[in-house]
């Protein structure tokens, strides 16, 4: 047991909570870490209805934390992670939320949502493709910057590890028709239950800042922004440190 508060880590769709392999360590001294794989991903819940909303995402994440005995917890995610971070502040299980890049924030009329859908949708026809060709290939820079290219603003210096790991979760995701397919969108609330930052990438390939970032502000305004400088859209891949610094600012375990 440790008295350190619990710190959840929430990945984005097609991916996992290994993910989040690069910043825990920099979290770990002061929170007790978990990083959960979402339903209907590789090493998550397997699904018992179609189609699958966020709204069931979340549902089965509260189960997880009430089976664990947690009432509210310190949440950080990305992208999908990062709505549902947002959601859970929303239900009053939040300590705290960082949503990186988060998903939801569409804009008036929808507007926003179907470039994001048609960049994922082209990762994963890409993955598909290369899947014959096995792990080797990753080893090239080359190809980790083109295999990551849409989510990462540095692929060539992620490790080939990493990279694989990411081609796999991909492949084993269930659920990304139906993510990608959904009418939700985060709903506007102020004031805010816990502290809130909305921190967005830079260079996000998937959900632009120009689109986001002012959706975002109309509907949580009461949350803390922040620009991440540089970074893609799945930020702990290229600079796990700042990621690591704005999550602990938001819990009140730095300054």
């Amino acid at each position: 047991m440790t008295d350190r508060a619990p710190l959840v880590l929430l990945h984005g769709v097609t991916m996992s909570g290994r993910v989040w392999r690069p910043v825990i360590p920099l979290v770990a001294g002061h929170h007790d870490v978990r990083t959960p794989t979402a339903l209907g991903h590789r090493g998550g819940e397997p699904v018992a209805e179609r189609p699958v909303r966020v709204t069931h995402l979340v549902d089965d994440l509260e189960r997880r934390l009430d089976a664990d005995g947690l009432d509210r917890v310190h949440v950080a995610g990305n992208s999908l992670g990062g709505w549902m971070a947002i959601e859970l502040a929303r239900r009053g299980r939040a300590l705290s939320a960082t949503a990186l890049s988060p998903g939801g924030f569409w804009g008036e009329d929808g507007r926003g949502r179907g470039a994001p859908v048609r960049a994922l949708r082209r990762i994963a026809l890409l993955e598909r493709l290369s899947r014959p060709l096995g792990p080797l290939p990753h080893r090239l820079g080359v190809v980790r910057r083109t295999a990551l290219g849409g989510v990462s603003a540095r692929g060539h210096l992620v490790s080939a590890t990493t990279s694989v790991q990411a081609a796999r979760d991909l492949a084993g995701c269930l659920v990304l028709d139906d993510i990608l397919d959904t009418d939700e969108a985060v709903d506007p609330f102020d004031p805010l239950p816990c502290p809130v930052t909305i921190a967005w990438s830079e260079r996000d390939r998937i959900l632009p800042m120009r689109d986001g970032l002012p959706a975002a502000r109309r509907t949580v305004p009461g949350a803390r922004f922040v620009i991440l400088p540089g970074l893609g859209h799945v930020p702990m891949l290229d600079d796990p440190a700042m990621v690591a610094d704005v999550v602990l600012r938001t819990t009140g375990a730095t300054g």
